[in-house]
């Protein structure tokens, strides 16, 4: 298997109420290739995925139980302190919940945590030991 994720799909209680939050809360732009149920938000060489949970969960063949914090946290990197500061604020503002807010932390950046309405949990950080290249992609 290459070291490669191309899609991460998210389990959504509510389809409508989750494509409010990331399409007129955060401003995100779904891909054309979404059909009915499946949501898809292109990233930049991968895709972020919305799913009704509850069929996910039937194609996985697995039940869903709704976890307090699931172990997995999704990552925002921003350009600088200001912009982690601009982001969490907006997904307060679309309905997200600050789970952490921005803060001085222990590896030399500033990072706070929100959590969309479904609680899956995204990290919002600036590092400055760490780049992006001229498509905005991250350089480690």
């Amino acid at each position: 298997m290459k070291q490669k994720l191309h899609i991460l799909t998210l389990g959504v209680a509510n389809l409508d109420r989750a494509v409010e939050f990331y399409e007129n809360g955060l401003g995100w732009k779904r891909s054309d290739k979404s059909t009915g149920d499946m949501v898809i938000y292109p990233l930049g060489g991968i895709a972020l995925a919305i799913y009704p949970v509850g069929e996910l969960a039937e194609d996985v063949t697995l039940s869903y139980e709704r976890p307090g914090f699931a172990g997995v946290t999704l990552s925002y990197n921003a350009a600088d302190r200001h912009e982690v500061d601009r982001v969490l604020a907006l997904a307060a503002r679309a309905g997200g919940k600050i789970v952490k807010p921005a803060q001085d932390v222990f590896w030399g950046g500033y990072s706070g945590y929100f959590q969309d309405p479904d609680g899956h949990v995204f990290e919002v950080a600036y590092n400055p030991f760490w780049g992006f290249d001229e498509n905005g992609d991250l350089v480690l």
